[in-house]
């Protein structure tokens, strides 16, 4: 089934190339089914990369899903044209009536600052308080998981003596937890960030479950008890290229940047990336497309509470 989204974005001319199974808005009028409604606050620079980036992750299912993106109103990017974000992107009093089956808040490169410091935290915080009683299930990547243990649960962030970067080993914690249903043993994922939640922590909080953690790269996933919140650290939505662009965008800003780990054939930057956990990523999406939202939420939206 495809995924229903606006008949001029440009995520649909890649995708459609991909034979990804996408469906304009114009097609989709005339078909007699209800789509799940999933919400996307994009709050990555680079906001075109990553609604392909996610929704390439979510169009492996069965499901027909509509999607809307949501962009804070008190932080306007710089990185992408203000024409594009007019077009496809609403703003939170936009949706503050709606309700939706799920909502996945991204990443952001603020992880250096407290989060009180960051320009937009009122208005994320009205928003993920919005999604207790407004959403199914949350997902939440990266900083945006950071940012969601720490508001939710008060689970704080620390700084890492240099940036996790590369593609890690972990190791599923919880085999009979639906999310990771289907998971290898040891599995593969890309983390790209400066800061970590510990370990301990996580496993102190009697409202959090950890699914998911790496010998090397820590803490993965994580799960309120009631399911209706997924933490991910780490970038799984990732393209082949998204982690050479990163390592060369910073190398020309004259940062002093290891090579991404375990990425590159024999560490060799000129050498074609390796892809090791995109089945990884197409199965962590659909199963909580499945499982968390599918068939946790009513099927009249306005009965999310």
């Amino acid at each position: 089934m495809p995924i229903k989204i606006p008949d001029a974005l440009p995520a649909r001319e890649v995708l459609e190339n991909e034979n990804v199974f996408v469906i304009g808005e114009t097609k989709a009028l005339h078909q007699d089914i209800r789509p799940l409604k999933i919400l996307i606050l994009n709050l990555m620079p680079l906001k075109i990369a990553t609604e392909t980036h996610l929704l390439r992750s979510l169009s492996n299912s069965p499901l027909q899903i509509e999607v809307d993106f949501l962009m804070t109103s008190s932080h306007v990017s710089k990185n992408t044209p203000r024409e594009h974000l007019f077009s496809f992107y609403k703003v939170f009093s936009e949706v503050q009536s709606d309700k939706y089956d799920g909502m996945i808040i991204t990443g952001a490169p603020v992880e250096l600052l407290e989060f009180e410091e960051v320009n937009y935290w009122e208005e994320l915080t009205e928003i993920m308080e919005w999604s207790k009683h407004n959403v199914t299930s949350t997902f939440h990547i990266c900083w945006g998981a950071q940012a969601g243990l720490y508001y939710h649960h008060g689970i704080k962030k620390y700084k890492l003596d240099k940036k996790m970067f590369g593609v890690f080993k972990h190791t599923v914690n919880n085999i009979h937890e639906p999310l990771m249903r289907g998971f290898n043993d040891i599995f593969h994922a890309p983390h790209s960030r400066y800061t970590e939640v510990k370990l301990a922590e996580i496993e102190a909080n009697k409202n959090l479950s950890l699914l998911s953690a790496s010998d090397e790269a820590g803490v993965y996933i994580v799960m309120s008890k009631d399911r209706r919140q997924i933490f991910v650290t780490g970038h799984s939505e990732y393209d082949a290229q998204t982690l050479n662009e990163e390592y060369k965008r910073d190398k020309a800003k004259g940062l002093d940047m290891a090579i991404p780990k375990n990425y590159f054939p024999d560490n060799d930057p000129s050498s074609e990336p390796m892809v090791l956990w995109r089945s990884h990523a197409s199965l962590l999406y659909s199963n909580w497309l499945n499982y968390y939202v599918y068939q946790a939420t009513p099927f009249q939206l306005d009965q999310i509470q």
